[in-house]
């Protein structure tokens, strides 16, 4: 099968995007994609409800714990790969490459397109962890990075460099790769905006039939339950921060509510639209944390200054150690932080990458790549070593609930008990509280477009109902997983997006490659122009 391609279109394929779709009820979806999705999701909640979920979850944790054990190396060095292809790439002549074609512009400006970035991808991460994880690596919670020891000069400086490089290069290599070849094949090849695509260069036109079908299936599914983790951990995080604040029981109800309350306005924001929606709510949530990480670093300001280059320190001198498996002494640690992420980032790559390659058209794959790499690791930099850095300083000095129990007590509290040692703790808890839900209302509507993209054959638009199903569907899972067995269930959830991250690694690099071929039809494309005006 050879790829042949001009620009814009593959003319060796006659697929048409959606020619399998079905229309019912004002609907239009992938007639296998959807049923297999749906009935599959369904599914899996039944037979949890008929399962004990501690009994369930044990069983779902020790396969994840078998995979993160004995394929770590595929992890790690997958995540290695990732950043090396796309350094490569930026760098290279096929960086000048435009999304779209020569003529094509962006959609968006690039202050709202970042906005958008974070929006879906890490967003409600650094809340969650900014705080938990510095201080978890330089207490000894769960072991510390490359054995350093606690509570020292050198176990702060690895804690915050660890925390950079499990934030950084290698993340957004993961994501930004996964974007990259999405987006290519959408905006030059002429494909429809799914996963099957980007493998059109190796499988031709078998990507259309079961193969193609079993990768988008896997790719919902896995998409779905992502989605569902994070609403479910976020709702936990922000229930838990109302109820430090307000007084209010710490319940199902509560956490229950929080998620109506995400799913309500994640709805709104579907109906108004991309740019009335994800885009207003991406730009207010990097106003907000941006005002938020500044008020902190201003009450701080020396300790910041030190954390921020203490963390670029430790990042750049144990770049390498960090990115390795052999030799390795900090065996649990490695597997349960740095594996752990880079199999998260992996199973969560289709999702952020379905959305961004709807927002990049008319970027070159340099500006594409280096703006996906640079800017963002430089501000979860900034936010890992502020908020870090300060948690960190309240355990030496022993101020505050940190201080006072000498690291972690509560993973989900740890952010508001660093805030409430300030004199205006509970002014800035109620922002952090408001940055959690806005940062998951723009992931649960971003979630919502991407899945229903999916699901309805890669068309790029699809009636508003879909994705408002959608944003129901995946918000009901977070609720009935918490119904069901609380934060236990939606762990086990997690467990299994880390255990569908394996073959989805060995896809992403088989991606990069079909990616790569793609391209250089790009570099052939003039030379064989310029041949053909020769001959004639």
């Amino acid at each position: 099968m050879s790829f042949k391609s001009n620009k814009y279109s593959i003319e060796s394929t006659d697929y048409q995007v959606g020619q399998d779709n079905i229309n019912k009820w004002g609907m239009d979806v992938h007639n296998t994609v959807f049923t297999a999705s749906a009935g599959l999701s369904i599914l899996f909640i039944v037979t949890l409800l008929m399962m004990a979920p501690e009994n369930a979850k044990a069983a779902i944790d020790s396969v994840k714990g078998s995979v993160l054990a004995n394929f770590d190396f595929l992890f790690m060095w997958g995540g290695n790969l990732f950043l090396i292809l796309a350094a490569g790439l930026a760098l290279s002549p096929l960086g000048k490459i435009r999304l779209g074609g020569e003529d094509a512009t962006a959609d968006y400006s690039m202050a709202s397109w970042i906005a958008m970035l974070f929006a879906a991808g890490m967003g409600i991460g650094l809340i969650f962890w900014g705080v938990a994880e510095p201080t978890a690596f330089f207490t000894n919670w769960f072991g510390t990075p490359l054995g350093a020891e606690p509570f020292t000069a050198e176990g702060r400086e690895l804690a915050l460099g660890a925390t950079v490089f499990h934030w950084g290069l290698h993340a957004w290599a993961i994501y930004g790769m996964a974007a990259l070849c999405l987006a290519y094949f959408v905006y030059n090849k002429g494909l429809p905006l799914s996963m099957r695509s980007v493998f059109y260069p190796l499988l031709g036109d078998r990507v259309w039939g079961k193969v193609g079908d079993f990768i988008d299936v896997m790719t919902v599914l896995v998409t779905l339950f992502g989605l569902a983790t994070s609403l479910g951990l976020g709702g936990s995080q922000a229930a838990s921060g109302i109820s430090h604040v307000f007084g209010f029981d710490n319940g199902l109800y509560l956490q229950q509510g929080i998620i109506v309350l995400i799913m309500g306005l994640a709805i709104i924001s579907v109906l108004r639209g991309m740019d009335g929606g994800v885009k207003f709510l991406s730009n207010l949530n990097m106003v907000i944390a941006f005002v938020f990480l500044a008020l902190i670093a201003v009450l701080n300001f020396t300790t910041v200054l030190d954390s921020v280059a203490t963390a670029v320190t430790g990042y750049v001198k144990n770049l390498i150690p960090l990115s390795q498996t052999a030799g390795r002494e900090d065996t649990t640690w490695l597997h349960g932080w740095t594996v752990f992420y880079w199999a998260w980032w992996v199973a969560y790559a289709p999702f952020f990458g379905m959305f961004v390659a709807r927002i990049s058209k008319g970027r070159t794959v340099r500006e594409f790549l280096m703006c996906v790499l640079i800017i963002p690791t430089m501000v979860t930099t900034a936010w890992m070593s502020v908020f870090g850095g300060v948690a960190i300083q309240q355990v030496m000095d022993k101020v505050g609930k940190l201080g006072l129990d000498q690291g972690i007590a509560d993973v989900s509290l740890s952010l508001f008990y660093m805030l409430e040692a300030f004199p205006f703790g509970d002014i800035l808890s109620i922002i952090a509280v408001v940055l959690i839900v806005v940062f998951f209302v723009t992931t649960l509507d971003s979630g919502s477009i991407v899945i229903d993209g999916m699901v309805a054959g890669g068309k790029l638009e699809v009636p508003v109902k879909q994705k408002v199903i959608w944003a129901l569907i995946s918000g009901a899972i977070a609720m009935v997983m918490l119904w069901i067995g609380g934060t236990e269930s939606i762990q086990a959830l997690q467990s299994i997006t880390i255990i569908a991250a394996l073959p989805f690694t060995v896809i992403l690099v088989l991606g990069c490659v079909s990616l790569i071929k793609g391209l250089l039809t790009e570099v052939d494309q003039p030379q064989a122009a310029a041949s053909a005006t020769k001959e004639g």
